[in-house]
């Protein structure tokens, strides 16, 4: 072996413990180690004191990892199939109250026609009535008139004259009918 410049680096011996396991763990010497401790620091220029840096940054990507696959798996299971559901039962809502509203107005054309048809009628029915009745007084007046024009003439004839009650009676008879 080659005799190299070699320099001491004196440090505690707790700290030995760690280095060597580091380096068992990451098989290489201690020398080694230490060599390719020295290259990362000087080519990624962090500062060995401000560990925190870098355990802040690799905590916080974790994290956000973290929180961005939950988030995405919460939409793909809940809030997907939530909105969904709730798109279909507006849709669902739409149509019953599009439904619901030609139901009411088709009814209530109905209700209004059967009304209006009712009213119709019943003035006709009260036109036929009023008409009835007239007819009916003018019926009675009528039929007084020739029950009195009877009595009358019959009281004029006398007991005697058969053949002429006859021809009264006859006469009142089709003055009746003619009504």
């Amino acid at each position: 072996m080659e005799q190299e410049n070699v320099n001491t680096v004196k440090y505690p011996a707790s700290l030995d413990t760690k280095f060597a396991k580091i380096a068992l763990t990451l098989a290489l010497t201690k020398r080694e180690l230490f060599i390719k401790m020295v290259e990362y620091f000087y080519r990624t220029k962090k500062d060995p004191a401000d560990i925190n840096d870098e355990l802040l940054k690799t905590s916080l990507a974790k994290s956000h990892k973290a929180y961005t696959s939950f988030i995405k798996t919460q939409e793909q299971l809940l809030l997907i199939p939530m909105k969904e559901s709730m798109d279909k039962m507006i849709s669902n809502q739409k149509d019953i109250v599009k439904y619901f509203n030609e139901q009411v107005v088709n009814a209530n054309k109905s209700i209004l026609k059967g009304q209006q048809e009712q009213m119709t009628r019943l003035q006709e029915t009260e036109k036929l009535i009023s008409k009835a009745m007239e007819n009916k007084e003018n019926l009675k007046t009528s039929f007084l008139q020739i029950l009195n024009g009877y009595i009358r003439n019959r009281e004029d004839l006398g007991a005697f004259k058969t053949r002429e009650r006859e021809e009264l009676a006859e006469s009142a008879r089709k003055h009746i009918i003619n009504l």
